[in-house]
């Protein structure tokens, strides 16, 4: 591989960068070749990723293979999805430049041959976000597992092209981690102008009660929602709305796949966001 390609591989295992998913010091560099069935290398307290780059130039084609798959090995991060997903974005952009991905089946790493496309439409191609950590959301006991899990399944739904389980899903996702912040934010939703209120009492009503259009006109007024998702996420709303039979035959309308891949990477942005404004 090119030197620059491995440099890069040389900064993912470091994990110099908070888009990588584990920073490794001295001593966890040195486990981590062991663990890629490597144990020759042990740091020397020279500099970290300089270090890593010589390591994998001094590595035989077999070695180099044993050290990407320990990369992106779910073992490596205990079985974290977020981390794993990290993992697999940052070494799969590396070394696109290589004609080749990897891809996880099952716990096993398998190399991928790719064709290279540096024309002006692939550089521009929107890609899916990775998720936020739901898990370290400090969200109520349960919800961060349901909300990763609804994640994952999304993302099924939408590469098997069912564009109506997608969007349906989308809408759950999204109201979910709504409802989750209001509940961990409730004097701050409260006291929202927009706050929705009881007809009969004036006071503001209880979460379960609030829609999900109102849960999204507060998130806006708040700060957690640009103007721009505010809108997407109300026209998503109306689109999850065809989980209803009826609804679907009355409105005609049937999602496709232009829909469903903008509608995705615009609840992957607010989620994202959402999740930005619980930290």
């Amino acid at each position: 591989m090119d030197e620059s390609t491995l440099d890069k591989i040389a900064e993912i295992i470091c994990g110099n960068g908070e888009q990588y998913p584990e920073y490794r010091s001295s001593a966890k560099l040195t486990e981590f070749f062991a663990r890629a069935g490597v144990p020759r290398f042990v740091h020397d307290g020279t500099t970290r990723q300089r270090w890593v780059l010589a390591c994998l130039n001094n590595c035989s084609r077999d070695e180099l293979a044993k050290v990407l798959k320990r990369l992106v090995s779910p073992k490596e991060y205990a079985g974290n999805k977020t981390k794993i997903s990290q993992a697999l974005k940052s070494l799969n952009e590396a070394t696109y430049v290589e004609g080749f991905r990897i891809k996880l089946d099952g716990l096993e790493a398998k190399f991928e041959r790719i064709e290279i496309n540096f024309e002006e439409d692939s550089i521009d191609e929107l890609k899916p976000l990775p998720p936020p950590d739901f898990m370290n959301l400090g969200l109520e006991a349960g919800i961060g597992e349901i909300l990763q899990s609804r994640w994952i399944e999304t993302q099924k739904c939408v590469d098997a092209e069912a564009f109506l389980a997608s969007i349906i899903m989308m809408g759950s996702l999204l109201e979910g981690i709504l409802l989750g912040i209001c509940q961990k934010k409730p004097a701050e939703v409260n006291t929202c102008t927009s706050a929705p209120k009881d007809s009969k009492t004036g006071k503001v009503k209880k979460f379960h009660e609030w829609s999900l259009a109102e849960m999204i006109d507060v998130a806006h007024q708040i700060g957690w929602l640009g103007l721009d998702v505010k809108k997407f996420s109300h026209v998503l709303r109306g689109f999850r709305n065809l989980v209803h039979p009826y609804e679907h035959m009355v409105s005609g309308a049937n999602p496709d796949k232009d829909t469903c891949g903008i509608s995705w990477l615009v609840v992957q942005a607010a989620v994202n966001d959402l999740a930005k404004s619980i930290k």
